[in-house]
């Protein structure tokens, strides 16, 4: 005998019915789409997240991971000049500059379990993700980019080939990683992926969460992002629990936010959202953890005194607050509540800036790293003392990568980069996907490497459908609906879209 969906299943069935058609979806599509999400929360079991760590302003990943093997090492040192960075072993210069390479000292050698006959590096501060990486809870993806297609080179300077739209602009590339199109896109794929399981919470609104502002990635067509502040939910006014000391005033001042006086749909929808807003504060505030308790931050210590939360700052050579470690305690301590907020699926925004690294690379990019580093290793500390190691995965996005060449102590804009992915499911202390060949320009400026084009900029041979959808697939998405995130997904051969980086 079949199972009888329960009262909460249909309700969210009707739920989720009722949104897509008040968006102006068909009913019979509309049907189809509440069915289908449905029938995904129902199947999901346990609790997953995905967190996103987006790069803004594109990161040099020449020299975050890097080919050290002679060849490579070769053609890097001749064609970065001011900025190329020490060989793996070379001591630091301690009368350098600070952050400088020669300050920084040698590469951090890792050991990928398929190495492709070469051997490879991080950049000198990031021993945290080193350290991951050899406990194998951290993997390497390899040249991933906006594609449509796999692409050659040749295909590449065939202008009738078709390509990804605004190539190298930074508004435009970030949309297209976090949404599939260029910057105007509305609904993203941690967003759209989440309005799939968004059933399996009681309350939705905690499904999509940023702690950085607004970001396509979390908007989904169902599914509404809520944004959060590194202290925790943001409260409407700065009132306090109470109003000019009084508690009922304050409840009767919240009930006339969230009432509209007339029947105007933008009046209406406003009240609507300050509602939700009031709501979603009051017991987000109830149900997190201190920020000051083990395993997320050090007791009767503040945050900006904490020392879980500090780096080792290699500009000035102190400790120093890092405000990606405070982003990621948040959703630490999000995560801390899952249970009293009836959370089993969510995705996850945080974000770094200043990556856009034309001039004063080397200082700026070490500190970047150092951050990241750090970020990564305290998020995985913590959520491992939690029990939840296994259930998070972490990965990094950015508009793009740099060129190979230098413009001087910078880089410029560029497309193919390497990312990270940090998780106990994540097949860790690995390379995937192809790393690509270093070389040099002729006199007319072309780089022989099948894998360079202008500048020495990466092609990439990994798509960003192939690295979302195989982050997807571990979330949960069913494997009929992954076309439907990733439209480009079945231009590229079905023993690849699966990059294997996930248990």
């Amino acid at each position: 005998m079949s199972q009888q969906p329960s009262n909460a299943s249909r309700r969210a069935f009707l739920r989720r019915l009722g949104a897509l058609s008040a968006s102006g979806v068909a009913a019979p599509f509309a049907a189809n789409l509440a069915a289908i999400g449905s029938a995904a929360a129902q199947a999901a079991g346990g609790y997953k997240a995905l967190v996103c760590i987006f790069l803004y302003g594109g990161n040099d990943a020449y020299n975050t991971v890097l080919a050290t093997d002679a060849e490579s090492w070769n053609h890097y040192l001749a064609v970065r000049d001011e900025i190329a960075l020490r060989a793996p072993g070379t001591p630091p210069l301690l009368s350098a500059g600070g952050g400088s390479p020669d300050r920084l000292g040698g590469v951090l050698a890792i050991a990928p379990a398929r190495a492709q006959g070469r051997s490879f590096a991080l950049h000198p501060v990031m021993t945290g993700a080193r350290d991951l990486f050899e406990a194998r809870r951290l993997a390497v993806v390899a040249n991933v980019g906006p594609l449509l297609r796999p692409t050659s080179k040749a295909q590449y300077l065939d202008e009738k080939f078709a390509k990804p739209a605004k190539l190298f602009s930074h508004n435009d590339q970030a949309s297209t990683w976090q949404a599939g199109s260029p910057e105007g896109a509305v609904a993203g794929w941690g967003g759209r992926a989440a309005d799939l399981l968004a059933d399996s919470n009681r309350h939705p609104v905690f499904t999509s969460i940023s702690t950085s502002g607004n970001a396509v990635w979390l908007a989904g067509n169902t599914v509404l992002q809520y944004q959060v502040s590194g202290r925790g939910a943001i409260r409407i006014g700065s009132w306090g629990n109470t109003l000019y000391g009084s508690a009922e005033a304050l409840t009767r001042m919240h009930n006339v936010m969230r009432r509209a006086r007339s029947s105007n749909l933008f009046e209406q929808d406003h009240a609507a959202v300050v509602g939700r807003s009031i709501d979603a504060e009051t017991r987000l505030s109830a149900a997190l953890p201190a920020s000051d308790v083990a395993p997320y931050g050090t007791p009767g210590l503040p945050g900006d005194q904490d020392p879980v939360l500090k780096y080792d700052n290699p500009l000035s050579g102190q400790k120093a607050t890092n405000s990606l470690a405070q982003q990621l305690q948040i959703v630490a301590r999000i995560i801390g509540a899952r249970s009293a907020l009836g959370a089993q699926r969510q995705v996850f925004f945080v974000s770094m800036g200043n990556f856009d690294t034309h001039s004063d690379q080397s200082r700026m990019q070490a500190d970047n790293m150092a951050r990241l580093s750090h970020g990564l290793r305290y998020f995985n500390d913590t959520l491992a003392a939690m029990g939840v190691g296994n259930d998070v995965t972490t990965f990094t996005a950015s508009d793009f990568g740099r060129t190979f060449t230098s413009n001087g102590d910078g880089t410029d804009h560029g497309w193919g980069a390497h990312h990270f992915v940090m998780g106990g499911a994540v097949r860790g202390g690995d390379l995937y996907g192809n790393f690509p060949v270093y070389s040099q320009s002729d006199d007319k400026g072309n780089f022989a490497s099948p894998n360079q084009i202008g500048n020495g900029t990466l092609l990439p041979e990994v798509s960003v459908d192939q690295y979302a959808a195989t982050l997807a697939r571990w979330f949960g998405v069913p494997d009929a609906e992954l076309p439907a995130l990733f439209p480009n997904l079945l231009n590229f051969n079905a023993g690849v879209r699966d990059l294997g980086f996930m248990t």
